[in-house]
């Protein structure tokens, strides 16, 4: 098959109809929407606890990027003391054109990009500012193991602590189905995702 030369013109045919669509054009624009607005969210997979160092060396380049950060109290024997965490520890997201990806994977403790077949995968714009402006507006985050349906959990909290069963998610409410495997029979119990943990 010979390569589509610039200009070239692609016929369809429907029925009687037929329509004709430079290709030309539709590249353009397609090049003009990239132009137009060219950088997308990505997320950055760093060396591990060097969020706040890499955040720092991507300010410093004027990239724009976003680290959520929570508090946590950790205990020591002699003392406490409220640390800022990352949210997602080992991932900084960053906000640029994918011809510019070189600036930043050039970076010390930057590993790579979030990639998919070898190439970098924007995030979804509307997660990106529920994120962001759930965490400017003070909501409270904290980390959460990634629950999937259909996948072990033990329950951590209340009478059925240490309980272990699969997932399920039933409209907006979670319940965790118990099964006796001597007697055969299950019983689907419902629970805060904040009570489970995956096994």
């Amino acid at each position: 098959m010979a390569p589509v030369r610039q200009g070239a013109k692609l016929h369809l045919k429907r029925g009687e109809m037929e329509a004709q669509t430079t290709i030309t054009d539709a590249i353009a624009d397609k090049v003009a929407r990239e132009e137009s607005d060219p950088s997308q969210w990505y997320a950055l997979y760093t060396c591990p606890r060097h969020e706040k160092v890499v955040v720092q060396q991507i300010e410093e380049r004027r990239i724009s990027c976003f680290l959520p950060l929570y508090r946590s109290v950790r205990r020591w024997k002699d003392r406490r003391k409220e640390l800022e965490l990352a949210l997602f520890p080992g991932y900084v997201f960053v906000r640029i054109a994918l011809k510019d990806r070189l600036r930043v994977l050039q970076l010390a403790s930057v590993v790579r990009f979030v990639s998919c077949n070898g190439h970098p995968v924007p995030l979804p714009e509307s997660e990106m500012n529920s994120l962001i402006n759930g965490l400017i507006r003070g909501v409270r985050a904290e980390p959460h193991p990634y629950l999937i349906a259909g996948r072990m959990v033990r329950v951590r909290y209340g009478p059925l602590a240490g309980t272990q069963g699969v997932l399920v998610r039933r409209k907006d409410k979670f319940r965790v189905v118990l099964s006796l495997n001597l007697i055969m029979r299950s019983v689907a119990v419902e629970v805060d995702e904040a009570d489970i943990e995956p096994c």
